[in-house]
């Protein structure tokens, strides 16, 4: 089970590599868009990241937009599913 501070910080990372591509995870959850389920998938995919520092660094990097996330984002489908057309 995975401690609830690295659920924390995971689910920022996630909120922000969002963020970042101009994705509004809440606003797609209320349009059905994105599940509280599927949300928390995609925080536990990020959870099995062997890369969260360099997530952290990139986002630093990349903010306050960047059209696509790292090649090592496990999330990246689910990002690419949900950017604005």
């Amino acid at each position: 089970m995975q401690s609830q501070a690295k659920l924390k910080h995971h689910a920022a990372l996630v909120d922000q590599m969002a963020e970042v591509q101009g994705i509004d995870l809440e606003e797609h959850m209320l349009r059905g868009n994105l599940s509280f389920m599927e949300l928390e998938d995609a925080v536990f995919r990020c959870t099995g990241c062997t890369q969260p520092e360099a997530c952290q660094s990139w986002l630093n990097e990349h903010a306050p937009t960047a059209s696509t996330p790292p090649g090592y984002c496990r999330n990246s489908a689910l990002f690419d599913a949900l950017k604005p057309r």
